[in-house]
């Protein structure tokens, strides 16, 4: 299985809005996503390099398998 690297905020937008997600609003510098039928918002914070726990934390937040997120990736 590959390893999460850390990623600029505006391609981690990318893959949750290709998983579903919507942009709901931004709270300072933190960019908040949902998703109908998800209790809880992503939270992606606006840094050039976000890092493997924040995204890993979003990925269970979000319910997406490591294997979906990659699949997500790969597609942009």
């Amino acid at each position: 299985m590959s390893r999460l690297i850390p990623q600029h905020w505006k391609t981690l937008q990318k893959v949750f809005g290709k998983a579903g997600f919507r942009h709901d609003r931004t709270a300072g510098s933190h960019l908040v996503m949902t998703k109908p039928g998800i209790p809880r918002p992503v939270i992606i914070p606006m840094y050039d390099e976000v890092g493997r726990d924040i995204i890993a934390s979003n990925l269970r937040t979000a319910g997406l398998s490591r294997e979906k997120y990659f699949r997500l990736l790969k597609g942009l």
